[in-house]
């Protein structure tokens, strides 16, 4: 491979271009927001179901589960239909918009962010449970408590959620189109840029992604550590 495509490359990164930089800048946004999203609704979703009885919860428990696993070119194509024009929400205009993009993004993060929650809550219930009751907590007043002592787990789910959706091609392709300056993502457009043969900012996107995917796995690692030591 031609070495004038890595220097130029690092010097698209250094430089600060802003073709790189309004990419990456759009990537994060619609990451960013549909993590927050799912969060907002995973966290307490999780919880509840963990604390909650009720006829078919474990049908529930394993279709969220089994949505851990949903191909993403599948979210897209779900969000797709429901936008397109003639979709149930096609009169809003969001096909090939950034917002599209998070509902697909947020569509990948959501099941991850349930399962784990739920999970979490579960184990600390059962080892929490008779000293929170014999303070008078209730299973669904505990949760507030018991999701802070998970905090660190949490975490890790939501790094887990924030990597899936930051290294995903296919909803976001489907759904947002690839529009230069509008919708292209850093993933789509590596796949775009090494079609056409401009390596250089495939390669300037990589080494960022990369380096995102690190730092996200570094911050799982410590934020384990963490929570084995406030456990300890």
């Amino acid at each position: 491979m031609d070495g004038g495509a890595f220097t130029t490359a690092f010097h698209l990164i250094v430089s600060l271009d802003p073709t790189l930089g309004g990419i990456v800048a759009l990537s994060l946004r619609v990451t960013l927001t549909a993590v927050l999203v799912s969060c907002l609704i995973g966290l307490p979703v999780g919880a509840a179901l963990a604390m909650g009885r009720f006829p078919g919860r474990s049908f529930v428990v394993v279709f969220f589960n089994a949505l851990m696993g949903l191909p993403p070119v599948v979210a897209g194509l779900v969000v797709y239909l429901m936008l397109s024009r003639s979709g149930p929400l096609g009169d809003l205009g969001l096909l090939f918009t950034p917002t599209a993009m998070i509902v697909a993004q947020t569509a990948l993060i959501l099941p991850i962010v349930v399962s784990l929650t739920r999970q979490v809550v579960e184990d600390l219930w059962k080892e929490y449970e008779e000293q929170l009751r014999s303070l008078g907590a209730t299973s669904m007043r505990a949760i507030p408590t018991l999701l802070w002592d998970g905090r660190f787990s949490l975490l890790t789910a939501v790094l887990a959620g924030f990597g899936r959706a930051s290294a995903e091609v296919g909803a976001v392709l489907i759904v947002g189109g690839n529009i230069a300056g509008h919708t292209r993502t850093m993933t789509t457009a590596i796949a775009l840029e090494t079609a056409r043969g401009d390596l250089a900012l495939a390669l300037g996107l990589g080494i960022i992604l990369l380096a995102i995917t690190l730092v996200l796995n570094a911050g799982a690692f410590f934020t384990g550590r963490l929570a084995q030591r406030a456990s300890g």
